[in-house]
């Protein structure tokens, strides 16, 4: 989805680059204002293109969470438990103090592979603890 509308956020700005010499609206457009729509387009690309970056590994000794932008790494002991409340989008680390840490990864859209994946953090969190 993500890199369905990274391409179209391209495709958009470089067709409104193109037609900026067409217009009638009074105001002088230069190459270097297409070329400066053109480089919006791809900057938002490549902003759309982050939330395609979310990744979760475990292996017994903990988890590493990449979300949009910051990776973070837990070890098992800091993990009071791996949740997936009702309506929520993401699933989620427990952690002391109220605390959590959402794991944008595992999405509730993905429906039985989300399901699975909190079923394989969660034996793994077991294992670890016991």
């Amino acid at each position: 989805m993500a890199s369905c509308l990274a391409l179209l956020l391209v495709v958009v700005f470089t067709v409104v680059a193109v037609l900026l010499r067409n217009t009638s609206t009074g105001v002088i457009f230069q190459t270097s204002d297409q070329v400066a729509m053109i480089g919006i387009g791809v900057l938002l690309a490549c902003g759309a293109l982050l939330f395609a970056a979310p990744l979760a590994r475990a292996d017994a000794d903990g988890i590493e969470v990449r979300n949009v932008l910051l990776t973070r790494r837990f070890s098992w002991q800091e993990v009071l438990s791996v949740s997936f409340p009702d309506g929520a989008s993401f699933a989620r680390l427990e952690l002391p103090d109220d605390e959590y840490h959402s794991v944008l990864a595992v999405q509730a859209v993905d429906r039985d592979r989300a399901v699975e994946a909190v079923r394989a953090l969660r034996r793994l969190h077991k294992q670890a603890r016991d």
